[in-house]
């Protein structure tokens, strides 16, 4: 296939207009009059009008099942109340389970939430599982509650509100599905992210969100042979407990082929908005609440060295400082007992990270740790009025450190937790450009190459030239309309674009128009994941 007459994203020529695809690899890149040189029958031309295109898109934290049920179910980002939320589940169509995503009471004018008799009487007697913007708490209707053995459970006081392992078992009493109905939610998640340009996803599985079956689920996508439309490659990991090496591959042994690490979900705290992030002082608006650790320091670095001894990669999900105080403290406990080198070859890996201070990124920077992270949730939570102020205060200006990390040598990579922020990799470019800490702020190249080819590298992945569009690159790519290139800093007081061919920066999308470009096309590896009706008209 050869794509000409647009532009081409690469470091080879970073003004090339055409490339070629042969099989499953990139071939050539390079100008139009080349291009007219080495057209010949034996080529599909897509001729791209202006077209750019790009290396495609990595999400590095994701969960594949938890998307597709939110996506299927009742979309409750826009509702403003308890009111609007009873009369949604009232509204809901079907006669099994009342399922929804997305309430966040942070932005309510009255925060007060609906009882569990309120969601009772609104369902009709139907379960109900509504589960806050997080994902690390829900309502539950009694019905469920029963159903799924809530009482005595830590987070259940008898109320709609569940956190903690009261929240785990309401969820897993909502996901026993048979496998055709978990394959068809996957296959929708994967749907969804070939049509924003991903090439692949980072899935995060853990006991306590889909299961052990859920994930070998999602690894079967990538063993698929001419069966259906070809999907973004997908990338697993396990968040299960390591106590020992011998344990580490015993678990690894049990999933099967292709779980990448021990570095799934695996949960030192919880999240900001439900307040279950672990934070070295109280919240501003719950005075004595400091949220919740789940693991020790002590565990923690049992895991870590677990890992290390047996070359895989482990990792948590970190929220709160006091959170990453214990994972810090983990590392150094680790590399005491394995020795540092051995922490820094597994390439561990941090999900989210988001108050991180210098001296914990001069510590993640020593040890080599990746920290995956999420800039939507600074666009959905940052700046004044937003929801780390209201439950932070003052600490909420230094969350989520893009720049400072990446001036420390941390090496990063970025993604959605999906369903918490959508599958939208452009709008998450945008984040990083307009962090709403200027000090923080990254320039769209840097962002772009946390989207794409850091995933890859974060995931150890086989091939090194994975992410970029060079010859012999594989030919895992997107095809976008844009309005207009250009290069873009995240400093105000430099020049913000440039088309100066002295520079032989190649040029991206400019991200200021308020739209995001529209994909035409998705490849991975030669296959068509994604396409466009415009694309060859």
């Amino acid at each position: 296939m050869l794509y000409r007459n647009g532009s081409v994203y690469t470091a080879a020529d970073p003004f090339a207009t055409a490339l070629l695809v042969d099989g499953d690899t990139v071939a050539w890149v390079g100008s139009e009059q080349a291009a007219s040189s080495i057209a010949d029958s034996s080529m599909e031309i897509i001729d791209l009008r202006g077209a750019l295109v790009a290396p495609g898109f990595v999400d590095s934290h994701a969960h594949l099942t938890e998307t597709g049920i939110a996506l299927d179910a009742l979309a409750l980002q826009a509702v403003s109340s308890a009111r609007e939320l009873l009369d949604a589940v009232a509204a809901a169509p079907g006669a099994g389970p009342v399922l929804g995503h997305g309430w966040d009471d942070a932005t309510w004018a009255d925060p007060a939430l609906p009882t569990a008799e309120e969601l009772e009487r609104a369902s009709g007697g139907r379960p109900v599982y509504l589960s806050r913007v997080d994902v690390h708490s829900a309502l539950v209707s009694p019905s469920l509650a029963g159903a799924a053995a809530l009482r005595g459970l830590d987070g259940y006081d008898g109320g709609a509100r569940v956190t903690r392992a009261a929240h785990a078992a309401a969820r897993q009493a909502t996901r026993r599905l048979p496998g055709d109905v978990l394959r068809r939610h996957q296959q929708r998640a994967l749907a969804e992210a070939a049509s924003h340009g991903y090439v692949a996803l980072v899935e995060m599985g853990a006991p306590h969100i889909g299961g052990a079956e859920d994930l070998r689920l999602a690894l079967t996508w990538n063993n698929r042979t001419g069966e259906g439309m070809p999907t973004p490659e997908v990338l697993p990991y396990w968040g299960e407990l390591a106590s020992s090496e011998e344990h580490a591959r015993s678990i690894l042994g049990q999933l099967g082929p292709g779980v990448r690490g021990l570095a799934g979900d695996l949960n030192i705290d919880g999240s900001i908005g439900s307040r279950t992030a672990a934070l070295r002082s109280g919240y501003t608006d719950a005075a004595g609440e400091t949220g919740s650790l789940y693991l020790s320091a002590e565990e923690a670095a049992a895991h870590l060295a677990a890992c290390s001894l047996a070359g895989i990669q482990g990792g948590f999900h970190i929220i709160g400082d006091a959170g990453l105080d214990a994972a810090l403290q983990a590392l150094e406990l680790a590399a005491a007992e394995v020795g540092e080198q051995r922490i820094r070859a597994a390439g561990h890996r941090f999900e989210h990270v988001e108050m991180a201070d210098a001296a914990a990124v001069e510590t993640l920077a020593r040890y080599s740790v990746t920290v995956s992270a999420q800039p939507a949730f600074d666009a959905a939570w940052g700046g004044r009025g937003g929801l780390y102020e209201k439950r932070l205060g003052e600490r909420s200006k230094s969350m989520n450190p893009f720049a400072g990390l990446y001036s420390a040598g941390v090496p990063v990579c970025f993604g959605s937790d999906s369903p918490v922020t959508p599958l939208r990799p452009w709008s998450s470019v945008r984040a990083c450009l307009e962090h709403h800490n200027e000090e923080q702020r990254i320039s769209a190249r840097a962002a772009f190459l946390g989207h794409t080819r850091a995933g890859w590298r974060a995931a150890k992945y086989s091939n090194p030239m994975a992410g970029q569009l060079v010859p012999g690159a594989p030919a895992s790519f997107a095809v976008w309309e844009v309005e207009e290139l250009m290069v873009q800093v995240a400093d105000g007081r430099v020049q913000s674009w440039s088309t100066d061919p002295r520079a032989r920066t190649p040029l991206l999308p400019a991200l200021d128009t308020g739209a995001d470009p529209v994909c035409l096309q998705t490849v991975r590896d030669g296959l068509e994941l994604f396409a466009s009706p415009a694309l060859r008209s």
